[in-house]
């Protein structure tokens, strides 16, 4: 038999609901006051290195985001890298298990709702506070550097910010889309948070420099063969570096933040053939170069999600 209606009606009571339920939540205030800690010390130290060492630049703001001030031996970008998923994950570990665990699934698909509904409402609404975590921090930074610096930002800048936001909200939706998949798969919400933590950590840690390069050697050879640098395991290299979403984003951060950022992976000298060294590129040409990225995060997210949608179809629930 055929369903009759949407699939998806009543998503939008679940996500207004969860959401409710999320940004009133103590989880929400801990990681609303790890944000404001952060964005209030890497901002203040930053504007205090800029007006003490930098006179007049095209781009003070995303100077800002980029440069580790004294004496943090990090930038804004490297801290919103490692903050996001931990920030994703902590919203999503215990989305789907805890209504299991708390035997309150079969009352609520007792309901006129479809499982559909219930978990695309439950995954937008963490996307919603997840958004709202980072706008609040990328918000208070560019209210800082205002303020200590006396200047606003200038269009260009405030584009690429603003890419650079978007970018990072994508970043932490496939994480967030992990946290869900792991919460489906495992009943236990500790399990799950275990395991969503230890594929970042694998990604962040141990892709680049153990599993890339061994898996590397083994499809192209090693890396470098009697006529030099083995160009095979170089491409190789970059297409496996890019499965990790961790690489992705930082490559998006480094085009949009760095203008003078002209490619981002390897360069051949036909390539520099009238090339103005430290140029920057106009932002329309930024973007263009980590298009594939942005559309790499976003299509993951989605990706994993789908993963999640069937693998929840798929359970049988009890009352």
């Amino acid at each position: 038999m055929r369903r009759s209606g949407s699939p998806f009606t009543g998503a939008g009571v679940v996500l207004a609901k969860e959401a409710a339920d999320q940004l009133s939540g103590t989880r929400m205030v801990v990681i609303e006051a790890l944000v404001f800690l952060i964005a209030l010390v890497l901002a203040w130290f930053s504007t205090t290195t800029i007006r003490e060492s930098i006179g007049q630049s095209q781009f003070l703001f995303l100077r800002l985001l980029t440069m580790a001030p004294d004496p943090i031996p990090f930038s804004f970008i490297d801290t919103v890298g490692l903050v996001t998923p931990i920030i994703a994950i902590a919203l999503g570990f215990d989305a789907v298990n805890a209504e299991f665990n708390q035997r309150t699934m079969s009352r609520i698909l007792a309901q006129p709702i479809y499982r559909d509904a219930l978990l695309l409402g439950k995954f937008l609404a963490r996307l919603l506070a997840l958004t709202i975590a980072l706008l609040s921090l990328w918000l208070l930074v560019l209210g800082v550097g205002f303020l200590r610096l006396g200047l606003p930002p200038s269009g260009e800048e405030l584009v690429r910010m603003l890419g650079f936001l978007v970018a990072t909200i994508a970043y932490g939706g496939v994480w967030l889309a992990v946290a869900f998949l792991f919460s489906i798969l495992f009943r236990a919400p500790a399990t799950a948070a275990l395991a969503a933590l230890g594929l970042w950590l694998v990604f962040s840690f141990f892709w680049s420099l153990i599993i890339k390069p061994l898996l590397a050697t083994l499809i192209a050879g090693p890396p470098e063969d009697i006529f030099g640098p083995n160009l095979a395991y170089i491409q190789t290299s970059q297409v496996l570096d890019r499965i990790s979403p961790n690489t992705l984003y930082a490559e998006i951060a480094l085009a949009l933040l760095q203008p003078a950022t002209r490619t981002l992976g390897p360069v051949f000298i036909s390539q520099l053939r009238g090339a103005l060294f430290g140029t920057p590129l106009p932002a329309a040409q930024s973007f263009i170069l980590v298009w594939p990225q942005i559309t790499g995060l976003i299509a993951a997210m989605i990706l994993i999600f789908a993963a999640g949608y069937i693998v929840f179809q798929r359970q049988e629930i009890r009352a």
